[in-house]
């Protein structure tokens, strides 16, 4: 069973930069996809970005040219570099791997593991 763990999260002011990582352990996701979605206070979560094993890269339109996803294949990790962060990025960030169906990457019922998250707070 591939365990998840999500850090990195903290306290930051508008326009600041955040740089989220997520390691895999208990098992190899090195040939999986893997990505972030996000939960806000009564929201639901919602898609941040994807990457494929080889590399290619998705995002929601609210965070394209800001966020950055990558990948160390050889460490299991997965990262999120957050720049020029606005209040509305505040949420609770979670990592997930292993996606069944590459046509639903923004689906979040479509992954099969998940980290516990970590909390984003972005202050005005």
């Amino acid at each position: 069973q591939v365990q998840l763990v999500e850090s990195g999260g903290g306290l930051v002011q508008a326009g600041g930069s955040l740089r989220l990582s997520c390691a895999a352990s208990g098992g190899t996701v090195s040939s999986s996809a893997m990505g972030w979605f996000r939960q806000a206070p009564g929201k639901e979560r919602e898609f941040v970005t994807a990457i494929w094993s080889g590399g290619r890269t998705y995002y929601a339109d609210s965070v394209k040219g800001r966020f950055t996803i990558s990948r160390d294949n050889a460490k299991n990790t997965a990262y999120l570099q957050m720049n020029s962060l606005k209040p509305e990025d505040t949420a609770v960030y979670y990592c997930t791997a292993h996606l069944r169906d590459y046509n639903r990457y923004v689906d979040r019922t479509a992954y099969d593991y998940w980290g516990q998250g970590t909390q984003v707070t972005v202050s005005s």
